[in-house]
């Protein structure tokens, strides 16, 4: 049997990749939570979706675009956010037991970690163009400062995390909001002239156009699953801290995508708005928004000055966050593929090359395409595991209630999700590419959408729900979860690796004469 000795204590504790987060590490209040939480969409890719949507469809189209994929993802992200904050386990982990098996989730974590560099190249593409502007860095040397910068920061996990999310937090919203307010007064015309622009021959309201830029918005489907390797960490739910458990889980859960949404439209607004100067192309660009925002109430050199500063500030906060979750998600795969369990900072690296060959190759020159495309995919991992807890565990009580994520208890594949997956993403990436005829390319995602809810309940029904347990017992006597509902307190030896875990965290598997850890189980040959 492989085990961890040879890991140093300190990065298991600070990494949890496999496992559940412990109350011993939980020390933060449910708002330090949500804030930190929050910190990490201070992207501003977000800027560049609203603005290539109403660029191509017109203001109308592209409000309507962002409302509905706005609506769409916290409706699903609720009951995942709820999952991981209340169990205290990644959205892998989730997975895992929501449909998907033990082996069977590996291909969702390459997904997410496919999500976590995508967006990590988007957002160095764009500290890069801030760099050449403000410093005259060539884009190629700002791609590998945006890569390096964040290393030495993802490295000690939620406690640094914490920090720098916390403390950068007012000056970002500052310098993101400041702007516009100040450009709606000086000049309130602007405002009715955003309402009014059209894309081309293309009337104001086309149920096509709201589709295709609905998909690329829901493209950032995946970004609950970095809120929730934030919100894992929160406190036990109680009597006392209800209210404020609940608000932050709405607000840094599903509620992310308010502020999501809201920064697409300011996106598409300040593109419209220095549209008459500079290309269409540029006009995406998010540090050539914020300087011609700025410049309307300071002089150019400030302007410019003060939107790469927004610029850097927004890059750190979100893809410390990209590299952490984007290593979590390679580690999860790898390790249970190979049952090695090399560590997180491996995949640090890892995530971050494959990042920097994406910006070395212009990714952001052709972005509607890659978000368009790969929202297909996220959509119908998202909804099949949203729909699996929601109908399968809920209403049909297939599914069991309370999270599995530990190797041995779960069988290796489940079909309840694998195949509503495959099948919906598939027949979505199908329509998106127009094989499934011209007429349903548009409707790429609500295909994803209604395949992965209808098919996970069916394929639940026909199953019986049998293949989302291998045993019901873990061997110990004391149960995992309190009177309250909360992952249970109580310290165990495990006989393998000889650290302390938690009761969530470990089993006696059959045959064995003592307690072992879940990473340890992982890892075993």
């Amino acid at each position: 049997m492989k085990t961890m000795r040879d890991r140093p204590a300190a990065e298991t504790l600070e990494d949890y990749t496999l496992r559940y987060a412990p109350r011993s590490y939980r020390r933060w209040s449910p708002a330090v939570v949500a804030i930190t939480a929050l910190g990490g969409i201070a992207y501003l890719a977000d800027f560049s979706i609203g603005a290539g949507i109403a660029l191509a469809h017109g203001t109308l189209n592209a409000l309507l675009s962002i409302a509905f994929a706005a609506t769409l993802i916290f409706i699903t992200g609720l009951p995942l956010a709820y999952y991981g904050a209340r169990y205290n386990i990644d959205l892998d982990l989730i997975t895992r037991g929501a449909g998907f098996g033990y082996y069977g989730s590996v291909l969702t974590s390459v997904i997410f970690a496919s999500f976590t560099f995508i967006f990590f190249a988007l957002e160095g593409s764009i500290m890069a163009q801030g760099l050449q502007l403000g410093l005259h860095l060539p884009l190629w040397a700002g791609y590998l400062a945006s890569t390096l910068l964040v290393i030495p920061l993802v490295i000690y996990g939620m406690r640094a995390l914490s920090k720098l999310q916390v403390w950068t937090t007012p000056l970002w919203l500052v310098l993101m909001i400041g702007p516009v307010l100040w450009l709606l007064w000086h000049d309130p015309a602007s405002f009715s002239r955003w309402l009014q622009f059209r894309s081309g021959p293309q009337p104001p309201i086309s149920l096509a156009a709201v589709m295709l830029g609905a998909g690329v918005a829901l493209s950032l489907m995946g970004q609950i699953g970095e809120q929730i390797d934030y919100l894992r960490f929160m406190p036990p739910r109680t009597r006392e801290n209800r209210r404020g458990w609940w608000l932050a889980v709405l607000a840094a859960g599903p509620g992310w995508v308010l502020l999501g949404a809201l920064k697409q439209a300011i996106g598409a607004f300040l593109a419209i708005y220095i549209l008459g100067r500079v290309s269409p192309q540029t006009a995406t660009e998010p540090v050539q928004q914020f300087i011609g925002a700025f410049s309307t109430a300071v002089p150019g050199w400030l302007a410019l000055t003060l939107a790469v500063v927004l610029v850097v500030i927004s890059q750190i906060k979100i893809n410390v966050t990209n590299a952490y979750s984007g290593s979590l998600a390679w580690t999860n795969a790898f390790t249970r593929l190979t049952g090695h369990y090399p560590g997180r900072l491996v995949f640090v690296l890892v995530n971050l090359a494959i990042a920097l060959a994406l910006m070395e190759a212009d990714m952001f020159s052709f972005l509607g395409n890659i978000l368009g495309f790969y929202s297909n995919c996220a959509i119908a991992w998202v909804v099949t595991v949203a729909t699996d807890i929601v109908v399968n565990k809920y209403l049909l009580k297939l599914s069991p209630m309370e999270p599995e994520f530990r190797r041995g208890m779960l069988h290796p594949v489940n079909p309840v999700g694998l195949v509503s997956f495959l099948a919906s993403s598939g027949l979505s990436i199908a329509a998106y590419f127009g094989v499934l005829g011209p007429m349903l390319g548009p409707y790429s995602p609500l295909v994803a959408i209604v395949v992965a809810a209808g098919l996970t309940p069916l394929m639940a029904v026909l199953t019986r729900g049998r293949y989302y347990l291998r045993q019901r017992s873990d061997g110990i006597a004391q149960p995992r979860f309190d009177a309250e509902g909360n992952p249970a307190a109580g310290d165990y030896d495990c006989t393998v690796c000889g650290q302390t875990f938690e009761r969530p965290d470990v089993l006696r598997p059959a045959g064995q004469p003592g307690i072992i850890c879940s990473l340890c189980v992982a890892t075993r040959s």
